[in-house]
């Protein structure tokens, strides 16, 4: 499966909710397999549909070298929140500590449309959080507590990256996130 364009903070697809899978079919199976490779050669712990511009409810993941992938997702989470350093593709070599619920449960469907469930913890509790997110047009940076947020659009406007995309003309936007900011999805 060919490696797929990731999308930088900036792309408006980021901060766009993304669309219930209807069809399980070829193309989603590919779409997983596209997501996957892109993943693994990025490498990342987890990567979104809308990561790569597409705007379908699916993500990947890859904790403790156990790969899945998880369709039209629905979190129930934990009361207990830890903040740890937490990444993302969409914003290369950036790592800020942002809360997450230590406990996940996601509940979904694989590519062939079967229902699955999976009980996160730790480290894969906040990559499911994350990707759904992601799917919610929800960005770790609106995650963060202020201080912590402030420093890490310091460290946008100053990368190479971000400037590279103001220089050849792409559109950015950077806006305030009217979303929690304490690691809950609502």
């Amino acid at each position: 499966m060919p490696i797929q364009e990731i999308r930088f903070f900036g792309d408006p697809v980021l901060v766009t909710p993304a669309a219930l899978v209807v069809d399980f079919d070829k193309e989603l199976r590919t779409l997983v397999a596209d997501l996957t490779e892109t993943m693994l050669e990025a490498p990342g712990a987890g990567l979104a549909a809308p990561q790569i511009g597409v705007p379908l409810r699916v993500f990947t993941w890859n904790v403790d070298d156990v790969l899945g992938h998880l369709v039209n997702p629905v979190l129930v989470l934990g009361e207990e929140i830890q903040e740890e350093d937490e990444g993302c593709l969409s914003f290369p070599e950036m790592s800020y500590p942002t809360p997450r619920s230590i406990v996940a449960v996601a509940k979904g469907f694989n590519m062939f449309g079967e229902p699955i469930t999976i009980d996160g913890t730790d480290f894969l509790a906040r990559a499911l959080q994350h990707e759904t997110d992601h799917l919610d047009g929800i960005l770790f940076i609106d995650r963060m507590l202020p201080d912590a947020r402030k420093l890490a659009m310091k460290e946008i406007r100053e990368s190479d990256w971000f400037n590279e995309a103001a220089h050849i003309g792409q559109k950015i936007s950077i806006k305030e996130s009217p979303h929690s900011i304490f690691g809950r999805n609502t």
